[in-house]
């Protein structure tokens, strides 16, 4: 199953954390997972957020640069040697991996990795054949 990611092109800068957080703050859009690749000028945020479309609608009227993409979220056990299970998975299928971020779950005992791949509905059917989770929202 996908998820909408919601990736934000912005200047690094002090504040613009401060800012942008703040718009989706006062809109009452809960962050759920975080995640920056940047440079020394721009940067690109990753948010995966309870209510997607209305936090792209709020960060365009805000002026941001802001899209919605397709990502995969896996819920897995939070011990050693799961995330290699399914990265075997997805190299002995050919699925390419553009990123991938991770973080702990609300859940004791489970963690969630989100996955930005070249083919989603491929990788789906491949976690979902081998009983591997894949969550509709973090929640």
């Amino acid at each position: 199953m996908l998820i909408d990611q919601i990736s934000i092109f912005a200047e690094n800068k002090p504040g613009t954390l401060a800012e942008i957080t703040a718009m989706l703050a006062e809109a009452s859009i809960d962050i759920e997972a975080f995640t920056i690749a940047d440079t020394s000028e721009f940067g690109i945020l990753r948010l995966i957020v309870d209510a997607p479309k209305k936090a792209l609608a709020v960060l365009k009227l805000g002026g941001w640069v802001a899209t919605l993409t397709p990502v995969i979220a896996v819920k897995m056990d939070d011990q050693p040697g799961s995330l290699s299970k399914i990265l075997k998975m997805f190299a002995e299928a050919g699925v390419s991996i553009e990123y991938l971020y991770a973080f702990v779950a609300r859940e004791a005992g489970y963690a969630y990795v989100i996955f930005r791949v070249e083919d989603a509905p491929k990788a789906v059917a491949i976690l979902e054949a081998s009983g591997v989770v894949t969550a509709a929202s973090l929640a």
